[in-house]
């Protein structure tokens, strides 16, 4: 027993002196760093101040209640988040089995024999349950490293899945206005498509009194034509896109969507960007790469650490014999054709390229949050350029009817008023929700809808 001893007390001071010599760099903890890009990443936008439009849950972002009924259901059944919340499952079993290494393993090994003497012309049992147990010390990190390497893959997988999240609740946002979208275009073209029948039907009566040429009559066909297919067009849409919500609810095609009215939408009163350093770093896709980041700096260190000893303990206690034993053990890596340098290498690599993967991901989430913010001022400025081309194409089409009653201008000139005023309804109703897909890209884009 005291041989043993001594042999654990000289294991132990080699162990403190190795440690003290060389194990700088080993148990270093990851801190990401700041770059100079992060505090102009908005670009010529302008920051804002510590809070920003990501903050905002997104339950109280969008107050409609139809679309809160679907982002409920699709965070629930969407096979994108399930996936995502499985791979947090996954990656939490193995955080707990390396918070585990540091426990000492237990295995019992019974046996029993029987012995027979032929001089005694008798026989005998013996009886063995040996409680064996190993444990490894972690003076030089290897343990430590690896908890840490799976606690950051641990906290990726939490990332991740607030990514898709994040993706999920403005994909389905923006798809349910998409069908507002075309809900509204397609009462547009179905009054039309009424207006203009009637038109058909006048410009015949009109040749017949032969006030009208056959062309009159056959513009107006035309245009009456042109306007039933796009209604067809509209109505395949409506189904295309309602399938596609179907999939991101996990439900089967045909599933009826309720919805109200893309009058409905209201703007956001302020829209602040807040501050970069602080939004962008929040930012799901941003803190994933971080962790990755994190990864490949633990593992660098778990390639450091390789290089020293490893020391084990083991021992042995049979409950029969009440022997106790025990034995310290130390390997020391001497020569294994460059493989343990070679790893090291590999990791530095590694970690040089996860770095700049996290620094260029801070770079793409700025330019996303500059390309959101001109793209919505621009949507935001065609608004009441289209209200008033509407307007004006409105008092057009009355001028031309009222001319023509008159005698003063052909039919032709109406249609062409008609025509003209509907591809501005339509187009104002595209751009009406290019406004609102903006808003709500941008909400993600600073974070939003990933709590």
């Amino acid at each position: 027993m005291n041989r043993t001893l001594n042999i654990f007390c000289r294991l132990a001071v080699v162990a403190a002196l190795a440690s003290m010599m060389s194990g700088c760099g080993i148990y270093g903890k990851f801190k990401a760093p700041e770059y100079e890009e992060t505090a102009d990443a908005y670009g010529d936008i302008a920051a804002g101040d510590s809070t920003s439009m990501g903050d905002i849950l997104w339950r109280d972002f969008f107050d409609d209640k139809n679309l809160q009924a679907l982002i409920d259901t699709a965070l629930a059944n969407n096979s994108d988040m399930v996936t995502a919340k499985l791979r947090i499952d996954e990656a939490n079993a193995s955080l707990k089995a390396a918070r585990l290494a540091y426990v000492p393993g237990l295995d019992v090994s019974p046996n029993a024999a029987y012995g027979y003497d032929i001089d005694a012309k008798g026989g005998s049992w013996s009886f063995q349950l040996p409680v064996n147990a190993s444990w490894q010390v972690d003076i030089f990190g290897k343990l430590t490293n690896a908890k840490r390497r799976q606690l950051a893959a641990y906290m990726q997988s939490n990332e991740y899945a607030r990514a898709v999240q994040a993706q999920l609740v403005a994909t389905v946002a923006i798809q349910y206005y998409s069908l507002l979208a075309l809900d509204a275009q397609y009462e547009i073209y179905k009054e039309t498509e009424k207006n203009w029948r009637e038109n058909v039907r006048v410009t015949e009566q009109l040749l017949e009194a032969g006030r009208y040429t056959a062309d009159a009559v056959y513009q107006a066909q035309s245009n009456y034509y042109s306007v039933c297919n796009n209604l067809l067009d509209i109505r395949q849409q409506l189904h295309q896109t309602e399938n596609q919500m179907c999939s991101l609810l996990g439900k089967v095609s045909g599933t009826p969507i309720e919805r109200g009215s893309i009058e409905d939408w209201t703007s956001p009163e302020m829209i602040d960007v807040g501050i970069p350093v602080e939004v962008l770093s929040n930012r799901p896709d941003v803190k994933q790469a971080e962790y990755q980041f994190a990864q490949a700096f633990y593992t660098t260190n778990g390639a450091r650490s390789a290089m020293y000893p490893s020391i084990t303990i083991t021992g042995s206690l049979d409950f029969y014999s009440m022997i106790v034993n025990a034995v310290g053990s130390l390997v020391e890596p001497i020569f294994q054709q460059g493989q343990l340098r070679a790893n090291l290498k590999i990791a530095k690599a590694q970690q040089a390229e996860a770095e700049v993967a996290f620094r260029q991901s801070i770079i793409d989430a700025g330019i996303e949050v500059n390309n959101t913010m001109i793209a919505l001022r621009t949507a935001q400025d065609k608004t009441a350029n289209y209200a008033a081309q509407v307007s004006s194409l409105e008092k057009a089409v009355k001028a031309a009817q009222s001319k023509m009653q008159d005698k003063n201008s052909t039919y032709l000139e109406v249609l062409t008023a008609q025509q003209s005023l509907l591809t501005a309804q339509v187009a104002q109703i595209s751009n009406r929700l290019s406004e609102i897909s903006e808003v709500i890209t941008l909400y993600q884009a600073l974070g939003g809808g990933c709590e």
